[in-house]
């Protein structure tokens, strides 16, 4: 049975952008405003570094260039939840809600994203393209959606991918072993092109959708209508047949090219390493379409952004997989150092010994990511790395609760790993079923929930400090 959510309303975003929650971020004082002339070669991302946990950042001319850049859209899960208007603790529910229940969208012909028309493409002239980390090879566009078509049916795909500019009209981009390149052999294996657009600046919940971890033909776009309420407006693109959201900021068009790999890295990457450089698929960029006064939304390389946004639909899709074999499961978390990918914490109302170990080998099975899973009994707190500690600390010994797999598929990006080839292990912290009342038994302090400490201490203390020493 699903749990219970508060359900989005019909229409309640009459056009579902990114302008709208920057509105909002405006109306809760969670957008800081930069001086003009940032630099777009490290400075962006610099500054938005600095403020990551703490606010969006709007850089008005960076560079000298005329279109905006807006990064840190996201500095914790509540402002996820937000975006979305639902509480925090509904936010999976949500997601899971919305991978269940797609909404198809629905085509138009005219749309805001396709005012101005380029094509003749100068992409660093025309777009104020950010270097993110020390070492990065240049410029990236870090939060862009892929769009693809499946070659032969025309489904569509959604996802985000790291894009080197390499020249004017060029792109360098990784894929890893998804959706993306599963069209892309299909029509290089057939001598073509794969069709493509990169698509800039949309609301969060498109961003959000791009991360499900969905099966092969499920249109992510979907999946967006549904966490909004209401259908994606989507437009065909002015040079291939792709289609894209009508009230984007920006969009790319190109095709991703058969046959040909050139250079592309390093790059700073959400492990909090480099991406290695190496030879890459290339984008040939047809043609920018944009609003009349775009803005451009960068995700700095490894910072809080990037790892929030790619934990969210990932617990979502991992606690729908979970909970499809054990009901037990009541929650998940991807922690932050963990990388938002690599480390998972469960929470479970434990039924039956041995249980634990079948949620630990069940979890690895639902994204090749996983490296190591700890689980935890409910009066755990997973949003609190202490506390999953504390319980691996009095919960857990090595030589009965550990599982460890050896040369399993895992991240490219793992430094650690062999190629991709990476080891897993699996902790089981939670408490035997059968012990003594007072074992298990955690200490408190009765009536702390209670305490209010504005009733309860002084607001004078340097005073009553010295009355207290002085009698």
């Amino acid at each position: 049975m699903e749990a219970p959510i508060t359900a989005p309303t019909a229409g309640h975003n009459a056009s579902p952008d990114l302008r709208s929650w920057l509105q909002q971020l405006v109306a809760t004082d969670r957008l800081a405003v930069a001086r003009d002339g940032v630099s777009l070669i490290d400075e962006v991302a610099a500054v938005s570094k600095k403020l990551e946990l703490e606010q969006a950042v709007l850089f008005p001319k960076p560079g000298g260039h005329h279109i905006p850049v807006v990064a840190n859209l996201f500095a914790d899960r509540s402002w996820i939840a937000d975006s979305l208007q639902v509480p925090t603790d509904q936010l999976l529910a949500r997601f899971q809600h919305a991978v269940r229940h797609p909404l198809p969208w629905v085509e138009v012909t005219t749309a805001p994203v396709q005012e101005i028309v380029h094509r003749e493409v100068d992409l660093l002239r025309q777009l104020p393209i950010p270097k993110h980390n020390e070492h990065d090879s240049g410029p990236y566009i870090t939060a862009a959606l892929l769009i693809a078509r499946n070659p032969n049916t025309g489904i569509q795909n959604v996802s985000i991918h790291r894009c080197q500019v390499s020249g004017p009209d060029r792109i360098g981009v990784l894929l890893l072993p998804r959706h993306t390149k599963h069209y892309f052999r299909m029509a290089e294996e057939a001598g073509e092109a794969l069709e493509i657009a990169l698509v800039i600046g949309v609301h969060p919940a498109c961003i959000l959708a791009s991360q499900a971890i969905a099966a092969l033909d499920c249109d992510e776009m979907e999946i967006a209508g549904a966490l909004l309420g209401q259908a994606v407006d989507m437009v065909k693109c002015r040079t291939n047949r792709v289609r894209v959201p009508a009230h984007a900021e920006i969009v790319i068009e190109g095709r991703i090219l058969p046959k040909i790999r050139e250079p592309e890295g390093p790059f700073g990457e959400f492990p909090q390493y480099y991406g290695p450089r190496a030879d890459r698929e290339v984008i040939q960029v047809d043609a920018i379409t944009h609003r009349r006064h775009p803005i451009f939304h960068t995700i700095v390389g490894g910072g809080v952004e990037h790892l929030l946004l790619g934990a969210i639909p990932r617990e979502a899709t991992l606690l729908d997989h979970l909970q499809r074999s054990f009901p037990s499961v009541r929650d998940v978390r991807l922690t932050r150092g963990g990388t938002c990918r690599y480390h998972l914490a469960v929470k479970i109302e434990k039924a039956s010994a041995g249980e634990p170990k079948n949620i630990i080998m069940g979890a690895f099975g639902g994204h090749y990511d996983l490296k190591q899973v700890v689980v935890v009994d409910m009066d755990v707190d997973i949003d609190d790395p202490h506390e999953i500690e504390w319980a691996i600390a009095t919960r857990f010994q090595a030589d009965r609760d550990l599982i460890v797999v050896s040369g399993a598929q895992g991240s490219k990006l793992d430094p650690s790993s062999a190629d991709g080839v990476s080891a897993k292990m699996g902790i089981d912290a939670t408490k035997p079923l059968a012990t003594e009342p007072m074992e298990f038994k955690r200490i408190h302090v009765k009536g702390v929930e209670d305490v209010d400490l504005a009733h309860q201490l002084r607001d004078d203390p340097a005073a009553a400090f010295l009355r207290t020493v002085t009698g």
